[in-house]
């Protein structure tokens, strides 16, 4: 399985941009799979539902399954946050990973940057494994770069320089 992450402050647009890259990724073959951080608290159960109601009767795991999908929830009841090589190894294998969020986590990722944001680059203040900036601003704009600067509108064009990096193309 190949690993790409795409990283950003909050509001910059990672999930939009995955949401128009994996159906290009489909589109050629590959099987995608992708991984999700978040700061928030989130919950996708809903609360009178019999597996909601499992779950907070004490249950560590509760997997819900269909002819259609299955889900397992993994309540950590005080325990740590699970690192992200310890999740990528419960996936299904695949083509490729994508992961959304982690910041510092030691996969080359794509940096998503709108200067509607007002943030700093990462690529500029913590480079480490940042390969490449898909923004919205001109090279004029922003400071020098030592990855590819790619225009976040071009989605064919960042879909192919992530399956080049990773050696899928």
């Amino acid at each position: 399985m190949k690993i790409f992450g795409i990283t950003g402050y909050s509001g910059a647009g990672k999930t939009s941009l995955l949401e128009a890259l994996i159906p290009l990724f489909v589109a050629r073959g590959l099987r995608v799979s992708l991984i999700k951080h978040t700061h928030h608290d989130f919950d996708i159960d809903k609360p009178g539902k019999d597996s909601y109601r499992l779950r907070e009767a004490g249950c560590a795991e509760v997997m819900l399954l269909s002819n259609r999908r299955w889900a397992l929830m993994h309540e950590l009841r005080g325990e740590a946050e699970p690192n992200l090589d310890e999740q990528i190894a419960l996936l299904s294998p695949c083509d490729l990973v994508l992961i959304e969020g982690y910041k510092e986590a030691p996969y080359p990722k794509l940096e998503v940057h709108r200067v509607a944001n007002d943030k700093p680059l990462l690529a500029t203040t913590n480079p480490a494994q940042i390969v490449a900036v898909a923004s919205d601003a001109q090279a004029t704009q922003l400071p020098a770069l030592d990855v590819p600067l790619l225009e976040l509108s071009d989605r064919a064009a960042i879909a192919g320089f992530i399956l080049s990096y990773v050696a899928l193309s």
